[in-house]
């Protein structure tokens, strides 16, 4: 499977709670898009959020998150990692 990098913005005063809450929410229902969300980061100064993922494609990352009411703004395939 491949890695995605996606970005969520508009998301200012975000607190870690709101964030585990949203991160809990994709892992409840991201199996039935065959998408794995390995961790969610996010800065609530500037408002935006990171999210890292295994799935057979950006449209699956998106599907979830649309679903659990954060569609990202952006979806990015990350081919290389060290």
């Amino acid at each position: 499977m491949a890695r995605f990098m996606d970005v969520h913005h508009g998301m200012e005063g975000i607190t870690a709670e709101e964030l585990k809450q949203a991160h809990r929410a994709d892992l409840a229902i991201e199996g039935e898009e065959g998408v794995h969300f390995e961790a969610a980061w996010a800065d609530p100064d500037s408002g935006i959020v990171y999210c890292l993922s295994e799935a057979p494609s950006a449209e699956a990352v998106q599907r979830i998150h649309e679903r659990t009411g954060h569609k990202a703004d952006e979806v990015h395939p990350v081919p290389l990692a060290v």
